[in-house]
């Protein structure tokens, strides 16, 4: 399988040799509690039945594959939450701006914490995760794009500029999925490495930015709205869009691996992290416009 970009995707389990997916089909299922059941039946007692009947097991259930299907309703499941969240968060600090800070500041940290524990401590999966993260993440968009809208915040562009930048998101997912679809780009392992190039390098850029910003004003310029302002959303845009591929093929090679149902949660959070990472990006470039 090719590695992602995305650190959700990286960790999600792999399959393991020809006979199944991971843990999951590496032999008879339901052989290895079987066994412990007859270790720990005394030796010549067996459970009660019928003299001349055979003895009487409960057939193991196997684990149902993911399919696509799994992955578009766990997905639409996570955005929905997002978007409720989001208009939650909109409206309160609407009602009272000094709650956008602790909004941005908290959903945000909150949000990273989760895709921290979601990485590196295997759980992916997990459903109430993955939820958690999209109220978080929720919270954090709603109050950040009422700061970007607001005058008070030194936003322009009203609720207009939200529904662009939600059309342009999802504008770009969709294309996306076209161009992963009908093979305009492969994604080879080349590819790939040079999409995790790109992503790390606007990374240490976006803190080294940071951390310019407490000692010069403005940082470096990565996002004071001038024209350099203007090339870096625009290359973070482009390495987002890109990284939709890496995630479409690696979900598909988990379904062709027929990993367990339960992985299509993990899917579904890592297309989630890459979506708000885009919308805060493109939301950020078209008010560098409305700013002029």
């Amino acid at each position: 399988m090719r590695t992602s970009s995305n650190p959700v995707f990286r960790r999600l389990p792999r399959q393991e040799g020809v006979g199944g997916y991971a843990n999951f089909g590496s032999g008879v299922a339901g052989a290895g509690q079987f066994g412990q059941q007859q270790q720990q039946q005394p030796h010549g007692q067996y459970p009660p039945q019928q003299y001349g009947e055979a003895p009487q097991y409960q057939a193991p259930q196997a684990t149902r594959s993911m399919t696509i299907d799994d992955v578009v309703t766990k997905t639409g499941i996570t955005l929905a939450v997002l978007a409720v969240s989001a208009v939650i968060s909109y409206a309160l600090t609407n009602a009272n701006t000094s709650l956008a800070p602790a909004f941005v500041i908290g959903g945000g940290l909150i949000g990273l914490v989760l895709v921290l524990v979601a990485t590196f401590g295997n759980k992916m999966d997990n459903p109430a995760l993955v939820l958690s993260y999209a109220v978080a993440e929720g919270f954090f968009l709603g109050a950040l794009s009422f700061m970007f809208t607001n005058i008070e915040f030194g936003g322009a562009g009203g609720s207009a500029l939200i529904g662009q930048a939600v059309l342009g998101t999802f504008g770009v997912f969709a294309g996306m999925l076209v161009v992963y679809k009908t093979g305009a780009i492969r994604v080879t392992p080349r590819f790939t490495r040079m999409i995790v190039g790109a992503l790390i390098g606007v990374v240490v850029l976006a803190l080294g930015n940071l951390v310019a910003s407490f000692f010069i004003d403005g940082g470096l310029g990565l996002r004071d709205g001038g024209p350099i302002a203007i090339i870096f959303s625009l290359v973070c845009i482009a390495i987002a869009a890109f990284s939709f591929l890496l995630d479409f093929d690696a979900a598909d090679q988990l379904i062709r691996a027929q990993a367990p149902e339960k992985a299509a949660w993990g899917v579904a959070f890592g297309l989630t992290i890459t979506l708000v990472w885009l919308y805060v990006e493109i939301l950020r470039l078209l008010s560098y416009f409305q700013n002029d």
